[in-house]
């Protein structure tokens, strides 16, 4: 009998300690690891990776010593954001560049920061550089920078990018590179002190109304979520005369990204479809969008038709979580400004570069990476060691 119990013992024990095992168990599921991600960070960061002639860039890239470059790249490693846009990051339709500033930059630890990887990544063509054929300027000639859709010595130069963690929907992409300035309604027609029109008929006709390019590109989020990265660059609101061409191009720019968030029917896509995002589409707008709702030189209002939106998380747009730093706080104070320079996002003392989540997305965090005297990274950043901008980001719930 007491041979049966401590038999009887022994398998009870040996079972308990099976069960209890360390060794791994395999799971099967098809849920990828980072479904697991309650949050993720969008960011954009204007990072003058331009050149002022073609194939520059690509040699700067190869290298792997380009020291603006090396900081821009830290900046990315210690903010590690989810989903970031290049602005002013020369294309080239193979994408070879982005591959490049990946493998000899981001993969490579910069100023102590450790290694990132972004698997997904596409580069987007640009009206910059590309000749129209129209004198747009009025010189008598057709050439080349005035006389392109976008300023630019060459196709692509100042043109933007994206680099992501988790999948980007390329083939679902509507880009509005070709939409004509004309074709929005009450568009902001740039006048001669005469009252005539700036442009000749030839030039209004053929003139797109994107600087570079507009788009709108799903990203596949964990748990299947789909977010659209809605992305511009609009042009500066200067460099022009008392028509203002720039500052009301600058503004319909602008209007752009709002009637793309909108669903507005006169939308042509570069695809062929009609409209912009789907109601109820869940997005963040990005890019550098060369507007200050106070300060500078935009026509007034142009960002406040954006930021005023419903559609629009007020929270990030006019609420507590627009991107701030301490850097800015601190440097960027001047006489003739009259907004927190906390919000700035360039040293020239604007808040031009935006993250603006839609309404139906909750903030967590926000912030503009402008290190204080103390803070890591503060050398590499401090007199425009990697940009004239700063990179802006904002954590939403997923």
């Amino acid at each position: 009998m007491r041979v049966l119990l401590l038999f009887t013992l022994v398998i009870i024990i040996f079972l308990l300690v099976s069960c209890n095992s360390k060794e791994p168990k395999r799971v099967e599921t098809t849920t990828p690891v980072y479904d697991l991600a309650k949050t993720a960070r969008f960011a954009t960061y204007n990072v003058a990776m331009f050149r002022d002639r073609p194939g520059q860039l690509k040699r700067d890239l190869s290298s792997g010593r380009d020291t603006q470059i090396q900081n821009v790249a830290a900046v990315i490693q210690s903010v590690r954001p989810d989903v970031l846009v290049l602005c002013e990051f020369d294309y080239d339709p193979d994408g070879q560049l982005l591959d490049l500033f990946e493998e000899n930059y981001l993969a490579k630890g910069q100023h102590g920061e450790k290694a990132i990887r972004y698997p997904y990544r596409v580069a987007f063509p640009s009206n910059t550089g590309v000749l129209s054929p129209a004198d747009l300027d009025g010189d008598g000639k057709v050439k080349l920078p005035n006389d392109a859709y976008g300023y630019g010595q060459y196709e692509g130069q100042y043109a933007f990018a994206i680099i992501s963690k988790y999948p980007i929907d390329d083939e679902n992409l509507l880009s509005y590179q070709n939409q004509l300035w004309s074709e929005i309604p009450a568009a902001k027609v740039p006048l001669k002190e005469t009252g005539k029109p700036y442009y000749d008929q030839k030039a209004w006709d053929i003139f797109r109304i994107s600087s570079k390019n507009h788009v709108a590109i799903p990203v596949r989020m964990p748990a299947g979520k789909i977010i659209h990265a809605v992305i511009a660059h609009p042009t500066p609101p200067v460099f022009d005369g008392p028509e203002d061409k720039n500052g009301l191009r600058n503004y319909d720019e602008i209007r752009l990204l709002k009637d793309i968030i909108n669903d507005k029917p006169y939308l042509k896509t570069d695809q062929g479809k009609r409209g912009g995002l789907h109601d109820g589409a869940s997005f963040v707008v990005m890019g550098d969008l060369n507007a200050d709702p106070i300060d500078g030189d935009s026509a007034p209002g142009a960002i406040r038709q954006l930021l005023d939106d419903p559609k629009i998380n007020q929270t990030v747009s006019n609420g507590n979580l627009i991107p701030k730093s301490k850097g800015g706080k601190i440097y960027n104070r001047r006489k003739e400004d009259k907004g927190d320079p906390a919000f700035d996002t360039a040293f020239f003392g604007a808040r031009i570069d935006y993250v603006l989540p839609s309404q139906n997305l909750t903030a967590t965090e926000s912030g503009v990476f402008w290190p204080a005297e103390g803070e890591p990274l503060y050398d590499i950043v401090k007199n425009k060691k990697a940009s004239d901008h700063l990179l802006v980001w904002v954590t939403v719930g997923l």
